[in-house]
């Protein structure tokens, strides 16, 4: 089980009230620079130019002076949104830094709906980071390079009040981030109830994750299905309005995406990564933001296993 002690930052999401603005705190298409200030225990800008790795990068972005990052800022604890409503935070954000830190460049994120990013690496931005699963499917589009070990978890109200049962979801509504591989798991079981002749599954999809947290907190939904990350932090800066449903399921590879065929790229950001897990930095970024659980010790482009 993922632990559920993620470190209290300034977030939009302390309460169930927060919950509500933090949904409308996320920008799209917009351009932040990452900011250089440290997480609750680790300071990114530490992480300093690797010659060796820097002679890597394509010459694309050295010219640019700039590592732009495309990602969905409402998905913490991997990439949301300070306080402010302006500025990229997460464990997401402190590890594209790093990579640009090490390619002697700024990083710059991009904020984007999750279903955008993939079509637009390589060409809105040079990377997607974003909490993302890499699958057969996503592999047609893009490359990736293995950073993270995450499951799916099933969030409820305080107490289930609706009774939901994870292992009989016929007539619930359920709330997913569009796109993501639980939005394509829920309606597969919407699918199933339905050819079984059983209660309708009502599949309630949001652009943002904090907008299925919100409805769920609401009571407008069921049950929400997420990263077991997201859905831990979700529930302890929830104020006790929600608490997981069942155990963790389907843990998974998730991937930085790069676009496809650039080799280049590809093996830049593989060393990056490495480099990170090699020196403690990658896991002290995940025990900044208490998801040192889901951590891996080897980055690898195109993993062909994904369980």
């Amino acid at each position: 089980m993922i632990k559920h002690g993620f470190k209290r930052v300034a977030a939009c999401i302390a309460s169930v009230a927060a919950l509500v603005s933090f949904a409308a705190c996320g920008t799209t298409d917009d351009s932040t620079a990452a900011s250089d200030t440290k997480t609750a225990d680790f300071d990114v800008s530490a992480v300093k130019k690797d010659d060796a790795i820097a002679k890597m990068v394509p010459d694309s972005v050295k010219d640019a002076g700039k590592l732009t990052v495309g990602m969905e800022l409402s998905y913490a604890p991997a990439e949301f949104l300070e306080a402010d409503g302006k500025t990229p935070t997460g464990y997401d954000v402190d590890i594209a830094t790093a990579i640009g830190n090490l390619f002697g460049v700024k990083t710059q994120i991009v904020s984007a709906t999750f279903d955008t990013i993939v079509p637009s690496v390589g060409s809105k931005y040079d990377l997607g980071i974003t909490a993302m699963t890499i699958t057969e499917e996503r592999e047609k589009a893009v490359d990736f390079v293995s950073y993270y070990n995450a499951g799916s978890m099933w969030v409820v109200q305080k107490d289930n009040p609706k009774k939901v049962d994870e292992k009989n979801l016929c007539g619930t509504k359920i709330a997913v981030q569009t796109g993501t591989i639980q939005a394509d798991e829920a309606n597969a079981i919407k699918e199933q109830c339905a050819a079984d002749g059983k209660k309708a599954v009502e599949v309630l999809s949001y652009q943002r994750q904090a907008d299925a947290a919100t409805n769920v907190a609401s009571g407008k939904a069921d049950a929400f299905y997420a990263d077991s990350p997201v859905g831990g932090y979700a529930i302890e800066q929830s104020d006790g309005a929600l608490e997981e449903l069942g155990s963790i399921q389907d843990t998974t590879l998730q991937g930085i995406a790069i676009k496809k065929g650039d080799t280049q790229m590809a093996e830049a950001v593989q060393a990056a990564v490495q480099h990170l897990m090699d020196d403690g930095t990658y896991t002290k970024i995940l025990k900044a933001w208490g998801v040192e659980s889901g951590a891996i010790d080897k980055a690898e482009i195109n993993p062909t296993d994904l369980d």
